[in-house]
């Protein structure tokens, strides 16, 4: 018996020293063991009641911390939590790298339609400089993965978004078309690598963890689209000239990624992930991360639209004020924001296919209802339903590709990420086409399109 020297009587000999504070070694093992309540009764020992003060206080603070960053508790056969303080460290430092790259692509999406006036562009013209922030994606997505593995994915993460922040000033500089084309395609190029290095270094952070945590990575990554979503729609509302709002937003996103840089996790970025036998990959192997690429495509689809055409449609269709216009693509990220917080309670619960398929319904109902009976209300719940609905499925989808084997990390990632870039890619030319065609509301149709076919690709991720 562990502790049964309690019960012994007296005696001049030095006893053995109790620890009641096991290392973190001994805790994931399972080694520990509390002493006997009986022993307080006859011989309470100052160890034994801090033992189990320590364990209130500990309990407590797993607590607060979980309803802060969004903690859903130990899966099967996890451990409760970390058993050291360096991912809480490293969670936090990779959380807000995802806040930084919200809110960075987020200030520009409510000055469209000032970008649109200024440079007298017609709605097709608008939609292809958007798709030079895809086209510039695609360029550079499948370069992520030797990026990674020559610069580790905590300095790319860092560097990288520190250079997209600075992007921004030269979209607000933008006084031709081709100029907004160019800042937009280096803005997707860099956007693409930062995609892959954060998820890779979040999923490390999460194999440390032993449970699901990357639904609350994105959640973050919401949270700074509404932060930078809000920013842009007051900057609009208040006529802030644009290189001044956009300058602004580079300065302090700049500094606020590069002092998370200390907090990431050191080492190489296979370090926790399981020794497998490498080995070619297989035609199934690709077919299963095309299958994730459409499916998260899909869901890229119902946010990208939002955001590239929300504030045009409230304001030229439904006839919106400035300051109201880009609460489309803010009511999208706050209700993915709230998806995605509680996505991996969700996800341990009713499995990551129930909550794909339950969330593409949300999507094709959801705005499909908003262009049946178009009005500023119905549209802003609408997108809303539908930001929810996507909340948990690009997380899921990087997921299970990088869980899949013969692959190194990131490597997965990065080729769903290119595969859904290339079908964002040719979303906005063509709802501007039907918009200048027939009419923008037609236009959207594509989202609750996008809405089924996740319904049908749900199938393609693990229970």
């Amino acid at each position: 018996m562990a502790h049964s020297n309690i019960s012994r009587p007296r005696s001049s000999a030095v006893r053995p020293a109790r620890r009641y504070f096991p290392d973190p070694v001994e805790r994931a093992a399972g080694t520990r063991t509390k002493p006997p309540l009986w022993t307080l009764l006859r011989d309470p020992p100052l160890t034994t009641l801090a033992w189990h003060m320590n364990a209130m206080t500990r309990s407590a603070s797993r607590l607060a911390f979980g309803m802060i960053v969004g903690d859903s508790g130990g899966g099967k056969g996890m451990p409760e939590v970390a058993t050291d303080r360096r991912p809480v460290a490293a969670r936090l430092a990779v959380a807000t790298l995802f806040l930084v790259n919200g809110a960075s692509f987020a200030s520009v999406v409510p000055r469209y339609p000032e970008l649109k006036d200024a440079l007298s562009l017609s709605n097709a013209a608008l939609g292809t400089a958007i798709a030079t922030l895809a086209l510039g994606s695609l360029v550079a997505g499948l370069l992520a993965g030797p990026i990674l593995a020559r610069w580790r994915s905590a300095s790319v993460a860092v560097g990288c978004s520190v250079l997209l922040a600075a992007d921004l000033v030269l979209i607000g500089l933008a006084a031709q078309w081709w100029q907004l084309a160019a800042a937009l395609f280096f803005a997707g190029a860099l956007d693409a690598v930062v995609d892959v290095a954060m998820n890779a270094h979040g999923l490390r952070v999460q194999r440390r963890y032993g449970r699901s945590i990357v639904n609350s990575f994105h959640g973050m990554w919401s949270f700074g689209a509404i932060i930078g979503g809000l920013a842009g729609s007051l900057a609009a509302g208040a006529a802030l000239p644009l290189p001044v709002h956009l300058g602004g937003a580079a300065v302090v996103l700049s500094a606020v990624a590069i002092t998370s840089t200390r907090f990431l996790l050191p080492g190489h970025d296979d370090a926790e992930r399981e020794r497998r036998p490498r080995a070619r990959p297989r035609f199934t192997l690709l077919l299963a991360l095309l299958a994730l690429g459409l499916l998260c495509a899909a869901a890229a689809v119902v946010e990208d639209t939002a955001a590239s055409w929300g504030a045009v449609y409230m304001r030229d269709s439904l006839g919106a004020a400035p300051v109201l216009a880009g609460l489309v693509f803010v009511a999208l990220q706050a209700a993915q924001t709230v998806g995605r917080f509680s996505g991996d309670r969700l996800v341990d619960r009713f499995g990551n296919r129930a909550v794909a398929r339950i969330g593409g319904i949300a999507v094709l109902v959801g705005v499909g209802a908003a262009l049946v009976w178009p009005s500023i209300p119905m549209t802003l719940v609408g997108f809303a339903v539908a930001g929810w609905g996507v909340a948990t499925i690009i997380p899921a989808g990087f997921h299970a590709a990088d869980e899949l084997p013969c692959l190194s990390s990131g490597a997965g990632i990065a080729v769903v990420s290119w595969v859904y870039r290339l079908g964002v890619l040719a979303v906005p030319p063509v709802v501007g086409l039907l918009a200048d065609a027939v009419s923008l509301r037609v236009g959207l149709v594509i989202v609750p399109v996008a809405g089924g076919l996740i319904v049908l690709l749900a199938s393609r991720l693990p229970r």
